[in-house]
């Protein structure tokens, strides 16, 4: 008895019969050992080691929207033993899960016999049935049941087990559980994890030591980086029974279409060793994959960032060897050179001439998310959005939402108009007009009129007009309108001309942080102009008002500047007579606009 004492603190000494049987299997192991491991079992309820849950519930399949916020991993096959039980122990190979799959279970023999492979619950017989091997310990099984059940929620009395209370030394890496029917997938290349609910007794023993392997065929891929010991890490005590929820803290990128578990105790004795499991999860734990741009509006030429994250679930499993591929929309221009990433020892690449972003990485066991990163701009304005759907081959990642950016473009304002007459009583044009307008798009837009009467103004010949607006293969926009009238005769003669014609021009090129500084130019050409019989020259000034006595005033060359300096009108001829009558030919404007910037532009 004082080789197991606890000093009053115990919880539920094991009785003489327990101490020969793990004397006689632990013989030249000193008391004093399990001393320890009992007393330290005693200290209190302890957290959950990492990679450990606390009672799952129903999981939710991970969404897009959230990045960096785990989700929990969705069930795709769970177990708990409860199909077609009553008070009888079932043995593990008699066993068959609910439909549709009716799963049934193998084990090595070691783990049927001596005790193993029952299942059980609290209201099991007294007795146990004849043959299992149970000795005086028959009791402990239908504890751990019950334990179990109380753990997850569920009723002691009539929760069932998977239990293994060792009554001879099974050996080590022995399977103490396999699935016979393969578990479908929905999809291939997802990432697969598992959860169980496991109890121990007897810590102060051998600890059972529970590997869990996924099957890919013929081959077991563990889940795991250290076996679960519910006696080192249990989420509560319960009646002298370690319990707890663990997940895999490992998972596996299944590329087929079905899975299997396999159980393997790596404890060889069986002093001790005495555990049971219950609701066991077959989990896709694959990641989420969200994006997003940042900033989100912005002038064309200016960078944004889009960041891919790359979101695990909430079991926070390793996830090693996702990738994807990203399609950006025409019109977006990746920087090569800046693609970056923090997951783990992966890559990005940005492939600018094809518009791509690829990621390859890996997520470490307890690791939230990480990030992979590339600048971009677009020399054209426009909202561009990327969706799930611009993703291809896409490995062991959920397709994200949609994201958008806008870039903002300079607005063209091009126009032009041959002649344009207004008085008190009517009006006459714009004639010719041509006009690429309040868009940020390019275009042009021409016109002819072989000639234009005027009333007593006089008369016109050929009139002509373009106005287009142009975006450069390196982002420079250029707006521009050109306007040209040939045989002008006015007032009787008192103005003539071969020909008068006018150009606008505002040009704005890119820079690394956006459109930079407008530049205006703006030209009038005189043919033969004879003002009352004298000629103007060639090259008259800009603005050069010419009085016309007791008859009104003629601009020549006329240039205004428009919307801050962001644009310019030019007017070969702007006539003003004493009547009220205004008379503008070969009009030319042209400006580039933000769009705040009333338009036209005035």
């Amino acid at each position: 008895m004082r080789d197991f004492e606890l000093g009053g603190a115990g919880i539920g000494s094991a009785d003489a019969a327990l101490r020969r049987r793990i004397r006689r299997r632990e013989s030249g192991r000193a008391s004093g050992r399990w001393r320890t491991r009992l007393a330290t079992a005693l200290l209190g309820v302890v957290a959950l080691a990492a990679g450990s849950l606390a009672a799952i519930g129903p999981a939710e399949a991970n969404a897009p929207g959230n990045p960096g916020t785990p989700s929990a991993p969705t069930t795709v096959f769970v177990e708990g033993f409860e199909n077609g039980q009553g008070s009888a122990v079932t043995l593990l190979t008699d066993y068959t899960g609910p439909a549709p799959l009716a799963e049934g279970y193998t084990a090595d023999p070691a783990w049927l016999t001596a005790c193993n492979g029952l299942i059980v619950s609290a209201q099991g017989p007294a007795s146990p049935p004849p043959g299992v091997n149970c000795g005086g310990f028959w009791a402990a099984n239908k504890q751990m049941a019950a334990a179990l059940g109380t753990w997850a929620g569920n009723s002691a009395a009539t929760n069932h087990s998977l239990t293994a209370y060792t009554s001879a030394n099974p050996g080590a890496g022995r399977t103490e559980l396999q699935t016979v029917q393969p578990i479908p997938l929905s999809a291939q290349n997802r990432f697969l994890t598992f959860s169980v609910d496991a109890a121990a007794q007897n810590c102060f023993a051998s600890h059972p030591l529970l590997a869990f392997y996924l099957l890919d065929g013929g081959t077991a891929r563990p889940a795991f980086s250290s076996p679960i010991d519910p006696c080192n890490n249990p989420g509560q005590v319960i009646n002298g029974t370690a319990v707890g929820t663990y997940a895999g803290n490992g998972s596996v990128l299944f590329t087929g279409d079905s899975a299997g578990i396999r159980l393997v105790n790596e404890q060889a004795s069986g002093g001790g060793n005495d555990g049971a499991i219950d609701n066991i999860r077959l989990l896709d734990a694959t990641p989420q994959l969200d994006q997003g741009f940042a900033p989100a509006t912005l002038p064309v030429g200016a960078p944004t960032t889009l960041t891919v994250t790359v979101t695990n679930t909430a079991e926070l499993a390793a996830k090693n060897g996702w990738s994807f591929t990203t399609q950006l929309p025409a019109g977006l221009v990746l920087d090569g050179a800046s693609a970056a990433t923090g997951c783990g020892s992966g890559t990005a690449t940005a492939d600018a001439a094809q518009g791509t972003l690829t990621v390859h990485g890996d997520l470490a066991a307890g690791q939230q998310s990480c990030t992979a990163t590339v600048r971009l701009t677009s020399t054209t304005g426009g909202s561009y959005q990327v969706c799930g759907s611009a993703i291809t081959a896409r490995v062991g990642v959920d397709l994200p939402g949609c994201s958008s950016v806008t870039f903002t473009a300079p607005v063209f304002d091009a126009r032009a108009h041959g002649v344009r007459l207004t008085s008190p009583l009517t009006g006459i044009g714009p004639l010719a007009p041509s006009a690429h307008s309040c868009t940020a798009l390019p275009g042009e837009d021409d016109h002819t009129v072989l000639g234009a009467g005027l009333g007593g103004v006089g008369t016109l010949g050929v009139l002509t007009t373009d106005a287009s607006g142009a975006v450069d293969p390196d982002g420079t926009r250029t707006a521009a309108a050109h306007a040209q009238v040939a045989g002008v005769n006015l007032l009787g003669g008192l103005v003539t001309a071969d020909l008068v014609g006018t150009s606008a021009q505002a040009r704005q090129p890119l820079t690394g942080t956006g459109p930079g500084a407008i530049t205006l130019t703006g030209a009038t050409t005189l043919t033969n102009l004879r003002v009352a019989g004298v000629t103007v020259s060639a090259d008259t000034a800009p603005n050069t008002t010419i009085g016309l006595p007791l008859v009104g005033s003629l601009v020549v060359n006329q240039q205004t500047p428009l919307a801050g300096g962001k644009g310019i009108t030019v007017t070969a001829l702007s006539l003003t007579l004493l009547s009220g009558v205004h008379l503008t030919i070969a009009q030319s404007t042209a400006a580039l606009l933000t769009s705040t910037d009333a338009c036209p532009a005035s």
